[in-house]
Parts: C-alpha cells; sequence; structure tokens
C-alpha cells in the first residue's frame, strides 16, 4: 500500500497576481507597497483598485526588505491611558484594521509618560506613535520630526519646538454630552447628578464645559470619580450622591463604567432605574447593552476613531500631510434607563 503523497501547500499570491487582478503593471504594485514618496505618483484611485486586488487575493507584500530599505520597523505605538478601559478596545479594533490594509503591525501600551513616549519616539522601534486621549501630565515634548497622531485630544496641541500643531482626530463629546443633559430635561428633570471624571485629559474637561452650558438653570449635584479606579470607586461615590436627602432624580456619568457602578449603588439602597432615578452614561461599550434595565448613552465610535488615526498616521509615513479631521460624530443611544420626571 502506497502512502499518498501529501498535498501541496497552496501558492502564495505574488505582486505578479495582484498586477493582473488590477489591470495594472507589476512596477505600479511595487510603488503602490513601496511606502515611499513615489508611491504618490499612482493615482488615488489605481492605488485603491490595486489595495482591492492584494485584499481579494491574500497578497501580503515582503515587508521585511522594504523596511529594511527605508529604515523602519513596520510597527507602530497606539499609548492609551487604561489598557483594562473598554473603550479603548474599540479603539484598538479600528487601528487594527486600518494599520493592516498599509502593512503596519501594531502594539498597545498603558501607562505611559512624556519620558516612556519619548523614547519610543527615537530607539527607532517604532515607525510611528498614536496617542489616545492623553492626560496632561503625560505631554511633554516629543521630537519634532516624530510621526505622531493625537486621537480624542485637543486639536490646538503644538510642538513646542516649531509651535505647529500635531495632526489630531477629535471625537464630539462635547455634542455627546449637551445630547446627554437636554434628554434628561426634555423628560422633566430639573435636580441633574453628575459623576465626573477628576482627570485632567481634554476630552473630560471638554465633557465637564458642555455639561456645565447645557445644564444652566437646572439644579446640579456633582462629585468627581477617579476613573482609574474603576466600578468599585464608581459605586462608592454614586452611593454617596444617591444618599442624599437632596438626591438627583436623574444622573449623568461620565463613562459607562461608572454608570455601572451607579447601578450597582443604586440597587444596594433599593433604587429602581429608572423608576427612582433615571441614568444616562457615555462611551456605548458592550457592557451598556447588558445592564438591567439597558443603558442610555452617548456613542463614541471608537472604532472610527481607531481607523481615522491609523490612516492619518500611515500618510504620515508615506511622507503626504495629514489632512484635518472634522469631529466625529457622536450620539444618544436610546435604552431604558431613563424615563419621564414624576
Amino acid at each position: 500500500m502506497t502512502t499518498p503523497e501529501p498535498a501541496a501547500a497552496p501558492r502564495r499570491p505574488t505582486g505578479r497576481d495582484v498586477a493582473r487582478l488590477a489591470g495594472v503593471s507589476q512596477a505600479t504594485v511595487s510603488l503602490v507597497f513601496s511606502g515611499s514618496e513615489a508611491g504618490q505618483r499612482v493615482s488615488p484611485a489605481t492605488r485603491e483598485r490595486v489595495r482591492e486586488a492584494a485584499r481579494e487575493l491574500g497578497y501580503r507584500p515582503q515587508a521585511a526588505g522594504r523596511q529594511l530599505r527605508l529604515g523602519r520597523s513596520g510597527m507602530i505605538l497606539l499609548a492609551v491611558p487604561n489598557m483594562l478601559g473598554p473603550f479603548f478596545g474599540r479603539v484598538l479594533v479600528g487601528v487594527h484594521e486600518e494599520a493592516g490594509r498599509h502593512g503596519l503591525a501594531v502594539v498597545v501600551s498603558s501607562g505611559w509618560g512624556s519620558a516612556t513616549l519619548a523614547e519610543a519616539a527615537t530607539t527607532g522601534r517604532f515607525d510611528g506613535l498614536l496617542v489616545c486621549s492623553p492626560d496632561d501630565s503625560q505631554l511633554g515634548a516629543l521630537p519634532p520630526d516624530t510621526p505622531v497622531v493625537f486621537l480624542d485630544a485637543d486639536p490646538a496641541l503644538a510642538d513646542p519646538e516649531t509651535g505647529r500643531t500635531r495632526p489630531t482626530v477629535e471625537l464630539d463629546v462635547a455634542g455627546g454630552m449637551r445630547a446627554a443633559v437636554e434628554h434628561l430635561a426634555g423628560l422633566g428633570h430639573r435636580r441633574i447628578g453628575h459623576l465626573r471624571s477628576t482627570h485632567s485629559a481634554y476630552t473630560f474637561r471638554l465633557r465637564q464645559a458642555a455639561f456645565e452650558r447645557a445644564a444652566r438653570g437646572l439644579e446640579v449635584i456633582e462629585l468627581g470619580v477617579t476613573l482609574n479606579d474603576g466600578q468599585r470607586a464608581a459605586r462608592e461615590v454614586a452611593r454617596e450622591l444617591l444618599s442624599r436627602p437632596d438626591r438627583p432624580h436623574a444622573v449623568v456619568c461620565d463613562d459607562d463604567v461608572v454608570a455601572s457602578g451607579l447601578y450597582q449603588a443604586a440597587a444596594e439602597l433599593g433604587l429602581r432605574i429608572p423608576d427612582d432615578v433615571s441614568v444616562v452614561g457615555m462611551d456605548n461599550i458592550p457592557v451598556a447593552d447588558l445592564l438591567a434595565p439597558p443603558l442610555t448613552t452617548v456613542d463614541l465610535p471608537g472604532e472610527e476613531l481607531g481607523r481615522a488615526g491609523a490612516a492619518a498616521l500611515a500618510a504620515l509615513l508615506r511622507g503626504e500631510p495629514a489632512g484635518p479631521v472634522p469631529p466625529l460624530a457622536t450620539r444618544l443611544v436610546h435604552r431604558s434607563s431613563t424615563r419621564p420626571a414624576t
């Protein structure tokens, strides 16, 4: 009895296969995936046709040789404030999707400071940086020639040496906060609680300013929460808020983890959501739809933020200017955690 020959491994698609499918020359395919300024001689429509053909065939350019020629590692760093923050998981999904289209690998890190970022920018381990929701103390000075894009950050951030602003992709968190407050006011609530972040990051300053503008004419009770301390800290602060003799019957939370802590505090105090207290969160992380009742919250499009940031960084690495990106739209997702005031 003869042993059957093992099946031959499927042939790996080549640049020639991509060229044939896209209807271009092999030289054009090489230019598109070169990562150099020469690739910009190819029209955007043709570049997209070549990339679409590569995706259809499962073609992966030989990155190692190209990166060696260009003096690059093929990796970018995504720096987030808290690796365990569910919202940043959404951002990472978008970054991975878009970075893969440009042949880039993604490393994610948290707990970084300005010195750590400066080191990452100068060691050559990373071709560029994506810095998400930075705290003021973490910004510091990056080398002016570092390809860096900020996400969910102050668009006025400038390089201290050159004075030029850094490319930034924003979220319309102010519009989202305004929608949250207006929703509760529209339901007739006149005393509104706010569990706000104590972090100095731009995104939370923006939320605070938007809350104050939207809540003019309302009675407001605010308490600060340290978000990195998680749900337990949020529950303790929420319990303090809901135990007040003048407790609010509607509360806006700066993120959904804080809102989940408020759910726990309400249950411990024998309060029902939304009968005794209406709750609105912000982020629209997966837990929002799993809470009982499901949480009304502001959707911050984390995946879109990640994709836009990675696309802007890829443009910088190709030697193109990263054009301005309008703030990404947010929306209020209506679920069952709010009701009209009684």
